[in-house]
């Protein structure tokens, strides 16, 4: 299938490790033009170099605790080069934990970097998208938005907010051409999951390898997600092909999520 994204300009968030730069990369693949953004000047750059050559691919310098900041950066942005059809939202989750040990400044600064940074970049591209009559906004969240995980108290919360504006987003701008949809991972072979595997083995006092093979034997696939496959989850969203999907929540987990 020929996704055609030739000429189409996308902004890919947390797209120095993980999910977030394997969509970077899948997307430059399929002829976008991508602009990454991230905290580390020095893994853009890196990451960059990754990219298909023949694009004016370039980056953004963004901290995703100051939302201020962060509108003014791709605001400017916008303003001096380009807008954008496609808009991938990644950010790493919040650390572990029961959500009633949980401090209220967690809440608050998850709150911050997802939901309140999503709509900030949700608002600075969609004039674009309106004008071009395309638009793609794909939000990487988690399968906790369907079934909440055990230890993950406060992403379980936030991640919930997080579904429930996009799938008010998407009402709101189908009528534009603008689709809005979440993809909702589950174990992915990513730094995230490594910090999660340490933390099960330290508490449940067994290894990192039998905490590993027992999360993997909690999927019926029996093995983690490659960051490559949510990649091309997100990227078919992206497409012109998936014009008719809108407002929903794509599990690529394996099977694990009990739920239908």
């Amino acid at each position: 299938m020929n996704l055609d994204l030739n000429n189409k300009h996308a902004l890919v968030c947390g797209s120095t490790a993980g999910i977030g730069k394997a969509t970077a990369i899948a997307l430059a693949e399929e002829g976008a033009i991508v602009t990454l953004i991230a905290r580390n000047e020095d893994k853009l750059k890196a990451t960059l170099a990754e990219l298909p050559q023949h694009r004016n691919h370039d980056y953004i310098v963004a901290d995703f605790s100051n939302p201020s900041e962060l509108k003014t950066k791709v605001s400017e942005f916008i303003a001096n080069n380009h807008g954008f059809h496609v808009l991938v939202n990644n950010t790493g989750g919040p650390k572990g934990g029961p959500v009633f040990a949980a401090e209220v400044d967690e809440f608050e600064s998850a709150f911050t970097q997802h939901l309140k940074c999503n709509h900030v970049l949700a608002q600075a591209v969609v004039p674009f998208m309106k004008e071009e009559k395309y638009g793609r906004i794909v939000n990487v969240i988690s399968t906790s938005v369907k079934q909440p995980l055990d230890g993950l108290g406060v992403s379980n919360t936030i991640r919930g907010a997080v579904a429930n504006w996009s799938k008010t987003l998407a009402n709101e701008l189908g009528q534009f051409g603008i689709t809005v949809n979440n993809i909702l991972p589950g174990a992915t072979g990513t730094e995230r999951l490594t910090e999660i595997i340490k933390n099960k083995s330290a508490k449940t006092r067994v290894t990192e390898d039998e905490a590993s093979n027992a999360m993997k034997n909690a999927v019926p696939a029996k093995r983690f997600a490659k960051p490559e496959e949510l990649a091309a989850a997100i990227t078919f969203l992206a497409s012109g092909k998936a014009a008719y999907i809108n407002g929903i929540n794509l599990p690529v987990d394996g099977g694990r999520t009990k739920s239908l």
